[in-house]
């Protein structure tokens, strides 16, 4: 039976950081990593599904964005205002209902002007999605981010 509850694997918590449009997605989850990044993950639910029941595309670029955004404004302190200029990705294949997907990023860059990321999404080990993006940088820091940031290296 597929699993139908949004319960995260151990060690994940809810994201520390949301928004309207996010609170419709998911919920989100993340976990601390050791170099002081974090995991962002879902458990792919009845309502993320389309018509073949695996998880849309849509939520799966919504988990890409803000994964590679989050990750590349928190990998600054204090964290960088970002707004996505362009995200690239390819599928290689589709989560299910009741998996669990995580996304691993890879924060390339963070530059005055520009931040550059990529990722994989991941369900059981396996790659399904690699993306790439790049941001634009605002002056001054995350509206809200200081409360809102994960503690590094914890």
């Amino acid at each position: 039976m597929q699993n139908q509850e949004p319960r995260p694997p151990p060690g994940f918590e809810p994201l520390f950081r949301t928004s309207p449009f996010l609170d419709t997605v998911g919920p989100l989850f993340y976990r601390k990593e050791p170099d002081g990044g974090f995991v962002v993950g879902l458990r792919v639910l009845p309502k993320h599904a389309n018509a073949r029941g695996s998880a849309h595309g849509g939520l799966l670029l919504t988990l890409i964005d803000v994964a590679l955004g989050y990750r590349a404004a928190f990998s600054q302190d204090p964290p960088a205002a970002l707004t996505t200029a362009s995200v690239c990705a390819d599928f290689a294949g589709a989560p299910k209902v009741g998996d669990w997907v995580e996304a691993h990023v890879d924060v390339q860059k963070v530059g005055s002007r520009l931040a550059f990321a990529n990722a994989f999404l991941m369900v059981n080990g396996e790659r399904l999605v690699r993306a790439s993006a790049v941001f634009s940088r605002s002056t001054g820091a995350l509206p809200g981010s200081a409360s809102a940031a994960p503690v590094r290296g914890e």
